[in-house]
């Protein structure tokens, strides 16, 4: 692929507390890229996420454990700027600095169903889908009374989406924002406060997690 073609070609961006970044994590990357034709996934550590209870690791840890995460794999990479930064961690600014770094290239950021559906109590959430186009991650049989996203969107939230929703990722690349594109996921029943929960009691939680992230909890006396 030439410079120009990788410059514009649609690059994911996943967040996250990542307290630990779990294989339920990086399927989620790795089925995303494939569905929504990206040439990359860039993981993005919350530095002190602003929705959520403080991580029991801090920023720098989670940060380390990320990288380990994706050691190997050319697609991933790692996005360190919202740990680096300090503060809250607010995703309309991380898309700013983003879209100042990359230009017209289309950025894709990548929610799950329930996380998209509370993204009107965000900050200056109308904002984000002028920095970034949304997809969405559908779990299946996870909808209320059966149904599936986006039939299930707050009112507010179905406004902004008016015109917005595209069935087909093939539109990603015509933009460098704006689009709310739905893809389906395989569900694993892998959480960060599972594996948690297990290291604190002096359980094995191989095979949750890549062994060389188990290994720097360990290293590094985690969770315990």
């Amino acid at each position: 692929m030439s410079a120009l073609a990788t410059e514009l070609a649609p690059l994911g961006l996943l967040g996250g507390t990542f307290d630990p970044v779990h294989f339920g994590h990086l399927r989620l990357a790795e089925e995303a890229r494939e569905a929504l034709g990206l040439s990359e996934i860039a993981l993005i550590p919350a530095g002190d996420p602003p929705h959520r209870s403080t991580p029991l690791s801090s920023a720098e840890h989670r940060l380390a454990l990320v990288r380990h995460a994706v050691s190997g794999n050319p697609a991933l990479s790692v996005d360190d700027g919202e740990v680096l930064a300090g503060g809250k961690s607010y995703t309309v600014v991380t898309l700013e600095r983003l879209r100042a770094k990359h230009g017209r290239r289309p950025l894709v950021l990548i929610l799950g169903a329930d996380a998209f559906n509370g993204l009107h109590r965000w900050h200056r959430w109308t904002e984000l889908f002028e920095l970034a186009h949304i997809a969405v991650a559908n779990r299946p049989g996870t909808a209320p009374h059966g149904r599936r996203w986006p039939e299930v969107l707050d009112e507010t939230l179905a406004a902004a989406c008016e015109g917005r929703i595209q069935r087909d990722p093939r539109c990603l690349p015509d933009s460098a924002a704006g689009k709310v594109v739905p893809f389906d996921m395989t569900p694993l029943a892998i959480s960060a406060s599972l594996i948690r929960d297990l290291i604190r009691s002096g359980h094995s939680a191989r095979y949750l997690l890549p062994d060389s992230v188990l290994d720097y909890i360990g290293s590094k006396g985690l969770y315990r």
